[in-house]
């Protein structure tokens, strides 16, 4: 039996019994003997994860919403230690992307019977002044980073309303934060000249998907080496409807209501202090996000094909 350490976030599992005996059960059928490892405020798993793998773990397994795999992604960086996941979350924008069962009993038959696959990561500078040493002040993410609206929403989306209504919560919360005058952005993507934009936010994705499934960024995939990147500037309500056509749509052309490029780095700075987010996870408000590709970081345990 060889061990897997499960990295949980207890406050997202409804009957803790009921799941660690449906964690033991699938475990035993793919020959893995798990042990679990709760999530804390002093820890959110980048500890647990990397504490697992030093004694021994062959596998981690990340129960719980974006923020535990963000964290537990960044314990595996570089490794060859594998990371599966349980989506519990209100997003689980990365379990979607890689097209991982939302029901338990088919993410856990993934994790401990599925077949393995290697993904990029992206590092995110989230210092406030931006101006760090490499791997320094850095998180690394699986699926979405940005600063402006998109962080805004996030941090105005209550934690209960998004236990009661899922995805549903952003959305709420996103339409309260609509009206507004946009920030001024300059995007540096590689070494091209810097884009200067009048926009809401900018955001930068390894996947491509918001809460509930719509797809931003439609040439996203988590293996191609690149990074996905959106600037939105809508203008008033008939702005916003375009941006919603072209999001439900899957597709569109770009304009100057939603734009989108690629790049292995991207350097957005702006005037003011803007609200930024990681995978979900609300940081430090700065003037600057600076993202840059790791290229096949991870190794993620998917679906066999077909399945």
């Amino acid at each position: 039996m060889q061990p897997a350490a499960i990295v949980i976030n207890s406050s997202l599992a409804r009957d803790l019994g009921r799941f660690r005996r449906r964690c033991r059960e699938a475990a035993a059928a793919g020959g893995w003997e798990p042990s679990f490892l709760p999530t804390t405020l002093d820890d959110r798993g980048v500890g647990l994860a990397g504490g697992a793998v030093a004694g021994g773990a062959a596998m981690v397994v990340a129960a719980g919403g974006d923020g535990t795999v963000r964290a537990c992604a960044q314990a595996l960086a570089g490794t060859q230690i594998p990371l599966a996941i349980v989506p519990l979350g209100t997003a689980n924008l990365a379990a979607r992307a890689l097209g991982i069962p939302a029901r338990i009993g088919g993410s856990l038959a993934t994790a401990f019977c599925g077949q393995e696959r290697r993904i990029d990561l992206a590092a995110a500078d989230v210092a406030p002044g931006g101006a760090v040493r490499a791997g320094a002040g850095e998180l690394t993410f699986a699926a979405m980073a940005g600063i402006g609206l998109d962080a805004e929403v996030v941090a105005a989306t209550p934690r209960l309303l998004k236990r009661r209504a899922g995805w549903l919560a952003y959305g709420a919360a996103g339409i309260a934060h609509l009206p507004g005058r946009g920030e001024r952005f300059t995007v540096r993507l590689d070494d091209d000249e810097p884009l200067a934009r009048q926009a809401r936010c900018v955001v930068v994705g390894n996947a491509g998907l918001l809460p509930g499934g719509f797809t931003l960024l439609p040439r996203a995939r988590l293996d191609d080496g690149l990074l996905d990147v959106g600037i939105l500037a809508p203008a008033g309500p008939a702005g916003w409807v375009r941006v919603a056509r072209q999001v439900l749509s899957g597709g569109g052309r770009d304009g100057r209501q939603l734009e989108r490029h690629q790049a292995r780095r991207v350097e957005i700075r702006t005037d003011t202090e803007l609200p930024r987010e990681v995978d979900g996870e609300v940081i430090t408000p700065g003037r600057s996000l600076t993202v840059t590709l790791l290229r096949r970081a991870l190794t993620v345990r998917v679906p066999p094909p077909g399945s």
